[in-house]
């Protein structure tokens, strides 16, 4: 089953100490709630300059002035560019054209909308292992989301409801153009958590 269940939820909550409307709150802004389009394919946004970063950290130095030139809305030493949600695979299988692997690291996924780059530091054997993990189900995405929470510390601040701090190190400090932190807190109230 795709769909993730509350149990699980809480079971994933439990096993990182944080409060269940914590992790669910951190689920709803990334993606809604929800880690599968209606089509079946998961949430994902691709992003441009990720892209042209993870095209020179290869080496691929050439290859990212070509697609700079060519396709300036895939690959861009400037974020943005992103379209609408619906557009976003079009986007990924585009840039795969040029090279599968950093398309494939540029993008977020799933419910946590955790960068397909970090999957090394996550502890999947692969990149395809990490992708087939995020075409496999919602839990499967939270596992991941679990595993970037704990990798980058960011339990604590979860915990502690620390927004602010949380959305600094997860999003990066553009969070607060967004209201990030707000949103969470948002979320989290929403959800029982200052009950």
């Amino acid at each position: 089953m795709k769909t993730i269940t509350p149990d699980q939820i809480k079971a994933a909550a439990q096993a990182l100490d944080v409060p269940v409307a914590a992790l669910r709150a951190v689920m709803e802004v990334e993606c809604r709630g929800s880690g599968f389009n209606a089509d079946g394919t998961p949430v994902i946004l691709f992003e441009r300059h990720i892209f042209y970063r993870q095209l020179l950290s290869h080496g691929l130095n050439g290859l990212a002035q070509r697609a700079v030139k060519e396709r300036p809305d895939l690959c861009n030493p400037v974020m943005g560019g992103y379209g609408p949600a619906s557009s976003q695979h079009g986007r990924l299988a585009a840039a795969t054209l040029y090279d599968r692997a950093c398309a494939l690291e540029s993008a977020s996924w799933g419910l946590g909308q955790v960068m397909g780059y970090h999957w090394k530091a996550l502890g999947y054997p692969t990149l395809q292992h990490f992708i087939n993990a995020m075409y496999r189900s919602e839990s499967d995405q939270l596992d991941a989301l679990c595993q970037f929470i704990r990798h980058n510390g960011l339990t604590d601040a979860l915990r502690k409801g620390r927004w602010a701090q949380f959305a600094s190190r997860y999003n990066g400090p553009a969070y607060r153009k967004n209201r990030y932190d707000d949103k969470l807190e948002e979320a989290f109230q929403r959800f029982g958590g200052g009950v």
